[in-house]
């Protein structure tokens, strides 16, 4: 189930041209909340609202997940969507760079997907 909703969050931030993503495994770490982030970006708030969406359909559609809290959506600049085992993180950049969510669990193992354009 993991690895086919991690597969379906990917597939809905690429469809609405996310990029920069990451997934970064927590599943060794002891004591986390989650067992994976999956960390992305979009260029304006728009587009974050757009990949939230995105994400939100694919992983219902092709994992029958549905978040169990998003926030953020108000002003979309960093949005989160816990799915329990998988919690997705979209900022737009800037967000993204001060949070720097990669930094805080640099010991965890980070997987870069690339970016399709």
């Amino acid at each position: 189930m993991t690895k086919k909703l991690i597969d379906a969050v990917i597939e809905g931030i690429q469809e609405k041209k996310g990029h920069n993503i990451v997934v970064v495994d927590l599943s060794e770490i002891y004591d986390t909340l989650t067992n994976y982030l999956i960390i992305c970006e979009g260029n304006s708030p728009t587009q974050v609202a757009a990949i939230t969406d995105s994400v939100k359909e694919f992983a219902r559609k092709k994992a029958g997940a549905k978040p169990t809290a998003t926030d953020g959506t108000l002003n979309n600049i960093w949005v989160a969507l816990d799915y329990s085992e998988v919690a997705v993180h979209i900022f737009v950049p800037d967000a993204r760079e001060y949070y720097d969510l990669e930094g805080l669990w640099e010991d965890a193992k980070i997987e870069e997907i690339p970016n399709l354009d």
